[in-house]
């Protein structure tokens, strides 16, 4: 490894981590610690404030708040980079857009000329796609538009989803807690929390607040809970008068939510709440498993070999187009005035079978 590979290599590793000792970086670099001193000498004499800090927790530092200009890119990295702000920008809600605006300017303005054009011409050579929308899993939505409470904004209106989103995200960024007032189409009453941010994800265009709050008022344990982002009223700083900030979130791991896992607690409370029943074959079975929603529906064996598949919904008008796209082998069984609705749409459409010749367009024949 050369030098200067080598003293960069040393400063990245300090950003990245709050002290490492001479010794690891020798061992890290496979130089003896007097090189390290040597290349950190090097580092202090280039104006980077590298220091080092004796006893048990100590070692190699850097002053706290020093940040290395982003001036050395590959041309794959800064096209990664280009294209990861893109995506941002494409998103139905956007957290930090205005700084997502300005990080792409800055970062054209670090990299050689050559590859500025490039990446410069990147919005016309590639596209991203948004998410479309999902016919078998259509969403309530509010018909009233909430009173705002306590706006953080200057001129006292709602919220945009995007700000919404980066106020929470700074809040996490910030070990912040947050008031959060909810509304949701499948209640009738809004509801208020105070909530300590754990972590976001974005799923089907839709961005997912996680936190902790608790259940009660006065209530010590706090209880993971997910909002989603365009469904939230408002939200505002919100400073404990301890000022003591809760720890529980830890030991919080996003991913454990991804891949739809986060549907399954929500799938459990609606089937309790609102089960609908289907009797379908194996092979249907298996289809609506790889479905990102119904994966998580309970699927039990019948005696004859079928599956009774339970879930949890309250509108027949998601449910009969499902039954009318699994076609033969599919069955309602509950809730039984559903069926009704059913037999009278799919006598409705063998009507239109019965007739003697398929009809013809106006002007035809």
């Amino acid at each position: 490894m050369k030098n200067i590979d080598r003293v960069l290599g040393i400063l990245l590793l300090l950003q990245a981590q709050r002290s490492i000792s001479a010794r690891q970086l020798a061992a890290q670099f496979e130089v003896s610690t007097r090189t390290i001193y040597r290349d950190l000498q090097t580092l202090s004499l280039l104006g980077v404030p590298v220091y080092a800090e004796r006893g048990r927790n100590g070692g190699i530092r850097l002053l706290e708040g020093y940040f290395l200009p982003p001036l050395m890119f590959s041309r794959g990295e800064a096209i990664t980079l280009v294209l990861g702000l893109a995506l941002l920008r494409n998103l139905r809600a956007a957290p930090f857009a205005d700084e997502a605006i300005t990080a792409t300017q800055k970062l054209l303005a670090a990299v050689p000329e050559p590859l500025r054009l490039t990446l410069a011409h990147l919005e016309r050579t590639l596209g991203i796609e948004r998410a479309s929308a999902d016919i078998f899993h259509a969403e309530a939505e509010r018909t009233d538009t909430p009173e705002v409470w306590s706006s953080t904004e200057s001129n006292g209106g709602s919220l945009s989803e995007s700000r919404i989103v980066s106020i929470f995200l700074q809040a996490l960024l910030d070990g912040n807690t947050l008031k959060l007032r909810y509304s949701s189409p499948y209640r009738e009453t809004e509801r208020e929390d105070l909530a300590q941010p754990l972590g976001l994800f974005w799923d089907r265009d839709r961005w997912y607040l996680v936190g902790l709050v608790r259940e009660e008022q006065g209530q010590q344990h706090q209880q993971q809970r997910i909002w989603r982002a365009d469904r939230v009223v408002d939200l505002a700083l919100h400073r404990p008068q301890n000022g003591a900030q809760s720890q529980q979130g830890d030991a919080f791991d996003v991913r454990e939510l991804l891949g739809h896992a986060w549907l399954r607690e929500a799938m459990e409370d609606w089937r309790r709440n609102r089960p609908v029943h289907l009797r379908i074959t194996r092979e249907q079975a298996h289809r609506l498993q790889q479905d990102w929603y119904y994966r998580y529906a309970q699927y039990e064996p019948a005696a004859d070999g079928a599956i009774i598949m339970t879930f949890g919904e309250s509108d027949p008008a998601l449910v009969l187009p499902l039954l009318r796209w699994l076609g033969p082998g599919a069955e309602l069984l509950s809730p039984e005035p559903w069926r009704d609705l059913l037999r009278a749409e799919l006598t409705q459409m063998l009507h239109s079978y019965n007739l003697s010749s398929p009809r013809k367009e106006r002007g035809q024949g």
